[in-house]
């Protein structure tokens, strides 16, 4: 029921708006947030460590991202790479759902480790 009312027109464009507007009012502690992303621990991890990068732009899929959005790609890697080293991931994986894999109806990585 909640992945059908997710899915919904109305509320993903509430969510990339909201990720898009008003992202200093998503109530998550913050482990970076750049002009272009924002990343925070999972509300409900999976793993030992399980880490959430959302675009600040409206993008609905991987599919929808294009792929000149050097700003974008730059802060994602970046920021991927600043966490592994900070929080010394021995193992992980960066993980983008779609298609029927994906809950959440805007663009998000899983950084994980069970390490």
């Amino acid at each position: 029921m909640i992945r059908k009312i997710l899915r919904l027109r109305f509320i993903a464009f509430l969510i990339g708006w909201i990720f898009t507007h008003m992202s200093f009012a998503v109530p998550v502690k913050r482990l970076r947030e750049t002009s272009n992303l924002l990343a925070f621990y999972h509300p409900s991890p999976d793993y030992k460590v399980h880490i959430i990068i959302v675009p600040k732009q409206q993008i609905p899929t991987l599919a929808n991202l294009d792929p000149n959005n050097t700003a974008f790609l730059t802060d994602l890697y970046s920021t991927v790479q600043g966490l592994v080293k900070e929080l010394d991931l021995k193992a992980y994986r960066l993980i983008v759902n779609g298609g029927e894999y994906q809950d959440f109806p805007h663009l998000h990585f899983h950084l994980v480790s069970d390490v």
